[in-house]
């Protein structure tokens, strides 16, 4: 074993008070997070002395689940199986105050509780911290959550986020108000069909489609941009073609990374950290047309090729249908490029969850209109500040979120509570 390696092992078994605990299985791992910098972690899976171990290789009851990262030395998470844990001398919080407790927190991650977390919620024996700079909510956001059992025993610790440092941070004053945006406000009005499992039947509701809008420039940022995918590249091209293939699609087997100590220890950026190259990108295109040419051979001109990214040394192409209908889960494609041939290796279709609405009664007819609808939402639409990941600035900006729980049912003009569906 590495003797870095062994290092991180020891320091984990003397901070969890794992001595009645055995090491079971490790090994490293790696990410490129949001701000395209590799991070490397050794996870852990230690089981309990006496406990036998389940043929099926699951994890036992009690089993500690550790992940630490591999140069800061902080822990990203400690999850105890079945929240036992058999832990001796670990982490315990038995009568301490939850001030005390998030000293803890403020410790064991170096965040500052106020400026960069807040306390979500509390339940019993469960705290939940979100992301915040200097009290606003973020975008992609974060998390810390803690849970103790009746001894006060830590049973589950989890970080989850980036908590920029002060210099990526935009600083400005929130100007945003619901006047200034109001012409945004209707144009994210749509008229959506959500499934109802009770009722077993589609639901035609106007609600509105979340979205984030710059503070200063009042232009809109969508929701579904910003996602945990880092150098993604935009196609946006429809895949066509004259015959298909006869040759039947294999899927193949996704293969796990095999990280070296060495790769890890020395920051050796991942291959997910390099931008798409322009031969790449056409290889990628002619591969998804291929694929497509396989496995679809009847859709020529159906699919669009939206986005390409890099993920675990293969390339993710993304596809939606060119028909789009009034349904709230679209027709969606992922094709899976190996990044070394650059061939279609596998694929994922959510065809099947959909195929789950086709039994679903149609949904009856609209008796409102979009402007009737704005208007028994008007004072229901939330805008609130948030700090928002600008991928290309580099940068978190300052926005406001726009948003509505509430929508009205198209058919009988009611205003209903969106997850109430």
């Amino acid at each position: 074993m590495d003797s870095r390696i062994k290092r991180l092992i020891d320091a984990t078994k003397i901070k969890f008070g794992l001595d009645n605990y055995y090491l079971k299985r490790h090994g490293l791992d790696r990410y490129v997070n949001i701000f395209n910098e590799t991070v490397y972690t050794l996870s852990m899976e230690w089981f309990p002395n006496h406990v036998e171990e389940p043929e099926d290789d699951s994890n036992p009851e009690g089993t500690a689940v550790i992940e630490v990262n591999v140069h800061s030395h902080k822990f990203v998470s400690a999850i105890f199986v079945m929240e036992k844990t058999y832990a001796k001398n670990g982490i315990s919080f038995a009568g301490l105050h939850i001030n005390d407790i998030i000293k803890w927190v403020e410790q064991e991650t170096g965040l500052t509780y106020g400026r960069q977390l807040q306390l979500q919620k509390e339940d019993d024996g469960r705290l939940l911290f979100k992301e915040v700079i200097n009290g606003v909510d973020v975008s992609p956001s974060g998390s810390v959550e803690i849970k103790i059992d009746e001894e006060g025993k830590l049973t589950f610790f989890a970080v989850h986020g980036q908590f920029p440092s002060k210099e990526m941070i935009k600083e400005e004053t929130y100007t945003l108000s619901f006047d200034k945006v109001e012409h945004l406000a209707k144009e994210q009005l749509k008229l959506i069909e959500f499934p109802s499992h009770d009722q077993k039947r589609l639901i035609p509701v106007y609600g509105v489609e979340e979205v984030y809008i710059l503070n200063k420039q009042m232009t809109m940022i969508p929701f579904d941009f910003i996602a945990n995918v880092r150098s993604y590249i935009n196609i946006d091209k429809t895949i066509s073609w004259d015959t298909p293939m006869k040759i039947s699609f294999i899927r193949k087997e996704i293969r796990c990374e095999g990280i070296t100590a060495d790769q890890a220890f020395s920051s050796q950026p991942s291959p997910d950290s390099c931008p798409i190259t322009k031969k790449e990108q056409e290889a990628s295109v002619l591969a998804v047309k291929d694929f497509l040419r396989q496995e679809y051979p009847n859709d020529s001109g159906v699919w669009n090729l939206k986005t390409l990214h890099r993920d675990k040394g293969y390339i993710h192409a993304s596809l939606g249908t060119n028909k789009q209908d009034n349904r709230i889960f679209q027709r969606k494609l992922r094709v899976i490029i190996d990044g070394s041939s650059l061939q279609a290796v596998n694929y994922m279709d959510n065809k099947p969850m959909l195929e789950i609405f086709d039994q679903f009664q149609a949904p009856d007819n609209s008796t409102i209109n979009k402007g009737e609808a704005y208007k028994k939402l008007k004072n229901l639409y939330e805008l609130k500040p948030y700090y928002v990941y600008d991928f290309e600035q580099k940068q978190y900006l300052l926005c406001g979120k726009l948003d509505c729980q509430y929508g009205v049912n198209a058919s009988n003009g009611n205003v209903i509570f969106l997850t109430d569906l």
